[in-house]
């Protein structure tokens, strides 16, 4: 932890730790707790994550709040989805670019939600494998694309 401390990056995990042993729910606690002040880079670990989870409990958190007369139906909005989402816990943006290596042409449940807008890019090669010549091939790819955020070209 101290590497983290002196480098100044904060540790966040997004994700079910529910499911996971006591000992590491402990540690991912300690680690987060240790490092929730340091603010030059912020690493976010997806552990047990899903996108279908991370919007479910979403729901389920806004639902509570109707419930308990804190929000009225009405009140609920897309600002405020992304404000129940696990992944608050950051100021990053929503990504512009997902590399998926491996040749597999899916998302795999990750980031449902923050990828609405995001341009993909499908490398051949396994994360392990995957390098720079790859990595610039992506670049350029994302470079010649016109992005609309979900608006038609006219």
């Amino acid at each position: 932890m101290m590497d983290f401390n002196r480098e100044d990056i904060q540790i966040s995990i997004i994700g079910d730790s529910s499911k996971l042993p006591e000992s590491l729910q402990e540690l991912i606690t300690n680690a987060e707790e240790a490092t929730k002040h340091n603010s030059r880079l912020q690493l976010i670990v997806a552990v047990s994550y899903s996108g279908h989870y991370d919007i479910l409990q979403a729901c389920q958190s806004i639902a509570l709040k109707v419930k308990d007369g804190l929000i009225e139906p009405e009140e609920i909005n897309e600002l405020l989805i992304e404000q129940e989402l696990e992944t608050n816990c950051t100021e990053i943006p929503y990504p512009d670019l997902l590399i998926r290596t491996s040749g597999e042409l899916r998302v795999s449940n990750f980031l449902l939600w923050q990828l609405a807008y995001t341009e993909l890019f499908f490398a051949q090669s396994h994360w392990p494998d995957f390098g720079e010549a790859e990595f610039l091939e992506a670049l350029r790819s994302f470079q010649q694309r016109q992005r609309r955020y979900g608006s038609r070209d006219s």
